[in-house]
């Protein structure tokens, strides 16, 4: 049987790794794409032992000019065939818009909208040459939930993620192509730790609303595999969202802007 291959940006911690090794485990093979080479090289000799997968490890930082087409050139340069993308990398800067700097604004806005953007437009026409592929988005429950200060930028980019996701999910029908926009809410992972709020959201949130990055990967790869366009991992994360969009915008917007001072970002 012919191993499909897939692309997961942000692999080398959290919900990105957590999804390597799910598809590793459902025979999938890899490439592993990050800024942390040390890291992937050690998931992919794991995940080799482990489930016999061929693993490849290409460094790239998405944030840099022509990151997407260099990635892409290497992969072509490999002779790999990409069947399934997962756009995983990410991070949040939560230290107010006023208060962060321009580039690092910019880098954000590169890594979670302009890549994955472009790294679907240059590898699902070949999926849907071949009738298959899978494309997985991981976005956020903060992405159906009313914008928060503080973070202001990372909500509406997780917005644009879900609603990208839905689109092309309408245009794959019928090509066997299948899109997914993954909303994890809160995740054991070093997300909170690598923007320097672990404390800060560990007190907001009781044990029970944290979920763990293997639950998230795991109900994603599901939700991809059935065509679904959207799922939200957890009970409570999808009844917040069902609760904040029927909520009247200013107590919407009054409620989230509460969590953000609980949360020291306003």
């Amino acid at each position: 049987m012919t191993r499909r291959r897939v692309l997961v940006t942000g692999a080398s911690a959290g919900i990105g790794r957590a999804l390597a090794t799910v598809y590793a485990r459902e025979g999938w093979d890899l490439i592993l794409t990050a800024r942390r080479q040390a890291p992937m090289d050690a998931l992919a000799a794991d995940l080799a032992a482990a489930t016999g997968c061929d693993a490849r490890v290409l460094l790239a930082d998405l944030a840099g000019d022509g990151a997407v087409t260099d990635l892409v050139d290497r992969i072509a340069d490999l002779g790999l065939t990409v069947d399934g993308l997962i756009n995983n990398a990410g991070f949040s800067r939560t230290e107010g818009f006023l208060h962060t700097d321009p580039d690092a604004q910019q880098a954000m806005i590169r890594v979670m909208l302009t890549a994955p953007v472009a790294l679907s437009r240059a590898l699902v026409p070949g999926m849907v040459e071949r009738g298959f592929g899978r494309v997985l988005n991981v976005a956020s429950l903060a992405g159906r939930m009313p914008a928060t200060g503080g973070d202001t930028l990372y909500g509406p980019i997780k917005s644009f993620l879900i609603k990208a996701s839905q689109g092309l999910w309408l245009e794959m029908q019928g090509t066997g192509v299948h899109v997914t926009a993954l909303c994890p809410g809160y995740t054991l992972t070093e997300f909170h730790d690598v923007n320097g709020t672990r404390e800060e959201v560990s007190s907001a949130y009781p044990a029970w609303m944290w979920q763990t990055a293997d639950h998230v990967a795991r109900v994603g790869w599901q939700a991809c595999e059935a065509n679904r366009p959207q799922v939200t991992p957890g009970i409570m994360n999808n009844l917040m969202a069902g609760l904040a969009k029927h909520l009247p915008d200013r107590m919407a917007l009054s409620m989230v802007g509460g969590h953000a001072k609980r949360l020291k970002r306003i």
